[in-house]
């Protein structure tokens, strides 16, 4: 039953009832009715475009927390369309992946409808939300309108060389029958299933090359300027950028033979000290290095090896074992041993380092477990006890003794370029991108192999390849046991050839998807660059900060691919990014249907309304910090809201004194400002600030207005259903944002002064109700420039304290043989009695 409010009203006032729903539902059925969020094109004005990460659509449907999130976007959205822009506001959702997938396999069903459902209750209490979406321009990445278009740009990627095909170490989850990428294992496990160990597999995968436009990622960073600082810092340390040298070191293979290894460091200065390689245990050729006698105790080692990122590995106790194979030292010919280890990663470099022990803490830890000689060749510390790390002069390194360490660094790298031993580089930590995943739910990779061709892949003509209705879900890749489907005659020679069975990772489907709401219709193209022109890029991300190292960067490389091809303009597709908060639940955990301290949007609707909800969740903190449920805080929101409401039906318009203009005005201001930089909260307490100050002076009904306008971005339902009760005809949401005007500073700092002495009056009634005394008057002592300040104020004193109040002179203290009673500008004497 849909609770409503009943409120006293002041008396002679009209007694009504706020029927949240019934509003709620009256405009959000207007507003779609009248399509006035449906955005166009017009050139001729300026354009705006605002867009949150969309969402995954999980059968839970959205919490409180999921709100928090889409109203910081709305707010900003419909205050830049009250500004005047044209304003792009879309959502759309990311509706491919493992969790329907996991829910199919459960249930025995496909997971289409699985995920259509989901979706339809997303959309539905999205609009709940009073959110101002275009709904025209939805976008589902399941639909093969959508991901005809990932296989489009993963073609131009393959003939660019950029898409390829290697037998690579993967990271493979049993649980999830499916390759994970490094950020989705966590300490050796798979993000989704904490208590499952990774393994590690060799397996033929697809890769994006991404490293093709490293340099350019790392170097575009610092233009980010509306970005956080720490997603700049975590994208730099993420593609990692390295000076260095790269050198030739020749390996000696178990039958004899040799063969030369790229080998970079960024310390060529300590060459000399090398003294064993490292390979990674991870390594494809790792076993060609592996010699008969020591094949058991290798294979022995690998098997305790779990796969983990980067981050993890540099934690991990640091373990090895020998290959039984040899690598010769390029500048003094010594013979070295190769080991194999578990903190060398496969696909930086060449996947086999140098070892210096004297001079790296991880080698000089690797040496002393496993009784490896250690030389030093820089002086300046005592390599017995721990490695030397910093600069100094070499020794024990021919020729280049005696040379500080950062000369030697460029004067080796000349030796051994003079050699065609090795030559100086950048080597980036970035690695290409796995984008082969074992399952169904995902974009069919747009190739086929054929027994004569080889690698053959679909034409566009034939695009999408559509997913089969048809598999078995349980073990192993789906896609698999569709035959008719796998089966298909080979485009060039017509003889019989099997499609891919791996389908794309879903962050494949989230690096352009902004692109598509500029045309989410279009099936000839995958957008028009007119369009694509006038709305890029996106103004306004919005969006969680543990997408720095995946999404983020995945749509940079993208769209600057796109760059490459003619179909966008600009090198980068957000201007501002801006991180939200996480909403906690009263346990203080972050909000979450597992942890079961979800608050659903239905239940606060009933019980408070979604405008008193949506006010609540942008008054406690900045919207970029974390808060938490509060149902004593939501109760604070709803009474201002009654109040609002309140004041309204009992409306009657008057002449605006010039102290209600400037405070008006003033807060226009402000709020403006505060909006335009996610201040929200303190956008809020300025609201309610003026509010309180209304009841007290007279406003007419244009100014009552322009508050109301400032209050819709947050109450939207609301200021809509006052606004036509004050007689307007118009959508409040589409009218113009407030323009400030003249602010009389005297006359605000004077009421500042008198709102000041009230609050020191209230506090010296408390002092004497403690001690069982009290009074009826106040005398307030002035200094002679400020009495007629206080007898202008000595009304509204009186009205706030309840005490006669009585102004006079410091000077005149003596007179009333108030000896003790002092005065300063802004602080006169009190004494109440």
């Amino acid at each position: 039953m849909i609770r409503k409010e009943r409120r006293k009203r002041k008396e002679g006032g009209v007694e009504e009832e706020i029927d949240f729903k019934s509003i709620e539902k009256k405009w959000q059925e207007e507003w779609e009715k009248n399509k006035i969020f449906e955005v166009k094109g017009a050139r001729e004005k300026k354009k705006y475009y605002v867009l949150e990460m969309f969402p995954y659509p999980s059968a839970s449907g959205l919490h409180m927390g999921h709100a928090l999130n889409y109203t910081i976007g709305d707010i900003y959205s419909r205050f830049m369309r009250m500004q005047g822009f044209n304003v792009l506001y879309p959502m759309g959702f990311d509706s491919l992946g493992l969790p329907a997938e996991n829910a199919a396999i459960k249930a025995g069903k496909n997971p289409r409808g699985y995920t259509e459902k989901a979706i339809k209750n997303f959309i539905k209490q999205m609009k709940e939300l009073g959110l101002s979406y275009d709904w025209s321009r939805v976008i589902e990445t399941h639909k093969p309108e959508y991901y005809k278009w990932d296989q489009w740009i993963f073609l131009k990627m393959y003939e660019k060389g950029l898409a390829y095909r290697k037998k690579a170490p993967v990271n493979y989850c049993p649980k999830c029958k499916t390759v994970l990428a490094n950020e989705q294992v966590h300490n050796g496990k798979c993000w989704r299933h904490k208590d499952t160990d990774v393994e590690i597999r060799q397996l033929e995968q697809w890769f994006l090359k991404i490293t093709e436009y490293a340099d350019e990622l790392y170097k575009g960073i610092d233009k980010l300027k509306g970005w956080p600082e720490i997603i700049k810092k975590l994208q730099k340390n993420w593609i990692g950028k390295s000076h260095g040298t790269e050198i030739l070191f020749e390996v000696i293979k178990p039958e004899g033979k040799k063969e030369s290894w790229k080998i970079f460091t960024t310390r060529p200065d300590t060459i000399f000290g090398v003294t064993f390689m490292v390979i990674s245990a991870q390594h494809p050729k790792l076993m060609e290095l592996v010699t008969k006698e020591q094949e058991e105790k290798v294979k022995k080692f690998l098997k305790k090896i779990k796969s983990v990122s980067e981050k993890e590995m540099e934690e991990l106790e640091k373990e090895g074992v020998f290959t039984g194979s040899y690598a010769i030292n390029p500048v003094n010919k010594e013979k070295i041993p190769i080991y194999a280890g578990n903190f060398v990663v496969a696909d930086y470099g060449s996947g086999m380092v140098m070892a210096v022990p004297a001079h790296d803490s991880r080698d000089w830890e690797f040496a002393k477990k496993y009784n490896l000689k250690i030389k030093e060749v820089i002086s300046g510390g005592n390599v017995k006890e721990r490695a030397f790390i910093g600069e100094g002069v070499l020794i024990n390194s021919g020729q280049f003794s005696g040379m500080k360490s950062e000369r030697a660094r460029i004067e080796i790298s000349k030796f051994l370029e003079k050699k065609k031993l090795g030559k100086r580089t950048t080597e980036f930590r970035l690695k290409d991108w796995l984008i082969s995943r074992q399952r169904y739910w995902g974009t069919p990779i747009p190739v086929v192999y054929c027994e004569k061709c080889g690698v053959v892949p679909v034409n566009e003509k034939d695009l999408p390849v559509e997913l089969p209705e048809k598999v078995k879900f349980g073990e192993g890749n789906p896609l698999e046991t569709a035959k008719n489907w796998v089966w298909v005659k080979c485009s060039k020679c017509g003889w019989k050839a099997r499609r891919e069975t791996d389908t794309m990772d879903t962050f494949v489907n989230s690096s352009w998807y902004y692109l598509r709401y500029t045309d989410p219709k279009n099936n000839k193209e995958i957008f028009d660059k007119k369009k694509s022109e006038y709305w890029m890029p996106v103004d306004q991300y919005i969006g969680g900060a543990e997408h720095a190292c995946m999404h983020l960067i995945y749509s940079r490389f993208y769209y600057k691919f796109l760059r490459d091809l003619g179909m966008v303009k600009g090198d980068e597709p957000f201007v501002n990014l801006f991180n939200q908060g996480l909403l906690h639940g009263e346990d203080g955990v972050v909000m979450s249907k597992s942890r079961g301290n979800v608050v659903l949007p239905e239940e606060v609707s009933e019980k408070y309304g979604i405008d008193t909800a949506r006010l609540f969740l942008v008054s406690q903190a900045s919207p970029d910090k974390d808060i938490s449920w509060d149902e004593n805080g939501i109760e604070g929101s709803l009474r201002f809201i009654k109040r609002v409401f309140d004041f309204v039906v009992n409306f009657e318009s008057g002449k605006t004194s010039e102290l209600v203009e400037s405070k008006l005005n003033k807060a226009i201001k402000e709020i403006t400002e505060d909006i335009k930089n996610f201040r929200y909260n303190l956008a809020v307490i300025k609201l309610r600030e003026f509010f309180d100050n209304i009841p007290e002076e007279e406003i007419s009904k244009k100014d009552f207005g322009t508050f109301l306008k400032l209050l819709s971005p947050f109450c939207p339902h609301i200021a809509e259903e006052l606004w036509h009760k004050l007689g307007n005809k118009t959508f409040i949401s589409l009218e113009s944002w407030p323009k400030d005007g003249k602010i009389n500073e005297k006359l605000l700092k004077e009421e500042k002064q008198i709102e000041r002495i009230v609050v020191d009056i209230r506090n010296i009634l408390k002092i004497l109700e403690g001690r069982g005394e009290g009074g009826r008057v106040v005398k307030i002592f002035a200094i002679p420039s400020e009495i007629s300040l206080y007898e202008k104020g000595k009304e509204k004193i009186e009205k706030k304290t309840g005490l006669e109040v009585k102004v006079l002179s410091i000077k005149d203290a003596k007179k009333f043989g108030e000896k003790v009673v002092k005065a300063k500008p802004g602080k006169p004497g009190i004494l109440i009695g």
